[in-house]
């Protein structure tokens, strides 16, 4: 599995920023996996070659989710999009008072992603966050923390359990 860090470039974290975007908000009303707040639409609509995790919209929340294994895994620890408007094409960024994510009690990496403009009903946004990228997880159980904070008073507080499993 190597050191469990998928080594993700700028140009394809912005990438894979945008695309997190769109699937998140792909969900019709009342299936959203952002405002999920047990994990039962995680695995609605995931792409073939990586696996995302939902945020959220702030809060406590803790979702039991199953995860195919040969995926690697993308998520916000923190995060947030616009409209991309002439002018103004830098996203807006949350300054984090504190931005950590741990599996199984172990530190991970989290990088900066900015996308560039991408289209959300034909209205080009922009994207920043914390992200982390995880290599495909072994098959079995795993925990993972994700907590978060801005100086706008934004909090994150997720627990995923994640049961990683031969699709």
């Amino acid at each position: 599995m190597g050191d469990g860090n998928w080594q993700v470039g700028a140009a394809e974290g912005g990438r894979l920023a945008a695309r997190w975007w769109k699937w998140a908000l792909s969900a019709p009303e009342g299936e959203s996996p952002v405002a999920d707040t047990t994990g039962a639409y995680a695995g609605r609509r995931q792409p073939e070659d990586v696996w995302f995790l939902a945020g959220t919209h702030g809060g406590r929340v803790v979702r039991r989710c199953g995860v195919p294994t040969g995926r690697p895994l993308f998520f916000p620890v923190l995060n947030t999009r616009r409209a991309a408007v002439p002018f103004l094409t830098k996203p807006w960024r949350l300054e984090a008072t504190r931005a950590s994510a741990a599996l199984n009690g172990s530190p991970l990496p989290l990088r900066e992603f900015t996308s560039k403009p991408f289209p959300v009903l034909g209205i080009p946004q922009v994207a920043w966050g914390l992200w982390c990228a995880l290599d495909p997880l072994p098959p079995g159980q795993f925990v993972l923390e994700i907590d978060a904070a801005a100086t706008n008073g934004f909090r994150v507080d997720t627990t995923y359990h994640l049961a990683v499993t031969s699709p």
